[in-house]
């Protein structure tokens, strides 16, 4: 399988959360959109530094931190309101054991919120598309 094969196969996971990102939005839970919103993010970023490093990707969720990885390699400089995504984003990555951390992310958001999530995931989700190598 040729990087090519392998962004692919990236790029159709990451579809699929940000598919199930407008689901959960539709149905009101508004953690789980900004959850499938940061896997999907975090799926298209390794895809790409797939594309642009090696298939060594790194394994954390730190979406600028895989960013910074490849950044000077891309044909355009990334926008400071993406980075901040990146970073709202990260927040976000929720492992099953912290009950207490994912209450506290639930309390802080609303339908509002996480439709601003979404609107500014789908944007910076395209961005990087425009770019492949």
């Amino acid at each position: 399988m040729d990087a090519q094969e392998k962004f692919a196969y990236w790029l159709d996971t990451a579809q699929y959360d940000m598919e199930t990102a407008k689901t959960m939005l539709l149905s009101g839970r508004w953690l789980y959109v900004a959850f499938m919103c940061q896997q999907a993010v975090e799926k298209l970023v390794k895809g790409l530094y797939l594309l642009y490093v090696d298939d060594d990707i790194p394994r954390v969720h730190a979406i600028r931190q895989i960013v910074i990885l490849f950044e000077e390699k891309l044909p355009e400089p990334i926008i400071e309101k993406h980075y901040e995504l990146f970073d709202k984003l990260s927040a976000f990555y929720i492992e099953g054991r912290y009950t207490d951390y994912k209450r506290k992310l639930s309390d802080s958001l609303n339908a509002r919120e996480a439709q601003a999530i979404y609107d500014q995931t789908r944007e910076v989700f395209a961005w990087p598309l425009t770019m492949k190598p």
